[in-house]
């Protein structure tokens, strides 16, 4: 934990100076992306006319400089994980932009993915584990895959417009918490400050109806440094709040999956078959919408703190099993049909 009076006053201006950034840099992006990086409707959509993309390129500068005020004003940090995660999702970005601007077919990106995620798992410390039952080598490599699934199921859940902010802003508070508490590694603290910072400045121009989106630019990263924070987080034996975190996304995302696959879809294709979306078509509002998603994620960290108050095996169990249920509830509530009064 971070005790001394001046670090509390940097990490203060953290989310403050990323929220400002982000701003400032989409005024400035946007004619720009108005012009080169149109979205237009298609299967996937959930808007009906061509949106500007490319957001995700000011959230994430401005993750990268709000994080760099903190060392630069003297916050200190124990080794040099950040500069490499950061330059991991900085690889990720650049395929996301290039994908948002002539798509890449499935097998080179899932390539190139697999190389950012291999980069930033040369930041972890060979005695994290997680799963310790099996050899390192084995537990590495699954976690890589897991952690690439993480990365693209958070890319097909930016699909609504404030999806992605009520999705990540309760996540990045609550390990930004945890870490300043001494419960995860202090490395992600600023990493979680100023990616939620940002967000907050990318809020008012994606709110409904959205003038901008993030894009694959934005909504791959965003998945790989969330990850790694909860790769981290879980490597402090906080296994069931990492899960407890993205449960929704892990739900709607794996779910949704599995369906396709069963019905023998050709599910790397662009779809509207996310609870979320289908909410939507129930008729649902779009603020309807993200509005039970933030409100399941507040729940959800929540429950992700208690599990880290009262480390227990049968508090973890029931701490998840209370947020599956309610998982459950929100998905089968956007599955049903809203009554119009």
């Amino acid at each position: 934990m971070i005790d001394k009076d001046p670090h509390r006053a940097v990490l203060a201006l953290v989310p403050v100076a990323a929220a400002l950034i982000c701003a400032g840099l989409i005024v400035l992006l946007r004619p720009l992306l108005q012009r080169y990086a149109l979205a237009r409707p298609n299967a996937r959509s959930s808007h009906l006319t061509p949106t500007p993309q490319g957001g995700g390129i000011a959230v994430m500068a401005a993750t990268a400089l709000a994080t760099a005020l903190t060392s630069y004003l003297g916050t200190p940090y124990p080794d040099n994980a950040i500069p490499v995660v950061l330059a991991a999702a900085f690889c990720l970005a650049a395929v996301g932009m290039i994908d948002d601007l002539r798509p890449i077919p499935v097998l080179p990106r899932l390539a190139l993915q697999l190389a950012a995620v291999a980069l930033l798992f040369a930041t972890l410390p060979s005695q994290l584990r997680i799963l310790e039952a099996i050899p390192l080598v084995l537990e590495r490599g699954l976690l890589m895959l897991g952690l690439l699934w993480f990365i693209n199921l958070v890319n097909f859940m930016d699909g609504l417009d404030w999806m992605t902010v009520a999705e990540m802003l309760p996540m990045t508070l609550a390990l930004a918490a945890f870490a300043f508490v001494g419960e995860a590694p202090i490395d992600i603290l600023p990493i979680a400050l100023a990616l939620g910072g940002a967000l907050l400045g990318f809020a008012p121009f994606n709110r409904p109806v959205a003038r901008l989106f993030l894009g694959d630019v934005g909504s791959l990263p965003i998945g790989l440094l969330t990850g790694w924070c909860l790769l981290e987080l879980a490597g402090r034996q906080h296994l069931a709040a990492a899960l407890l975190l993205p449960l929704y996304y892990l739900g709607d995302a794996t779910i949704t999956l599995f369906r396709r696959m069963a019905n023998r879809e050709r599910f790397w294709d662009a779809h509207r078959s996310h609870f979320y979306q289908r909410a939507t078509d129930n008729g649902f509002s779009v603020g309807q919408v993200v509005a039970n998603v933030f409100l399941l994620n507040a729940l959800l960290a929540g429950l992700a703190a208690v599990s880290i108050a009262i480390p227990s095996p049968p508090v973890d169990a029931a701490m998840l099993v209370i947020g599956t249920l309610g998982v459950l509830a929100v998905l089968v509530r956007f599955s049903r049909s809203r009554a119009v009064g």
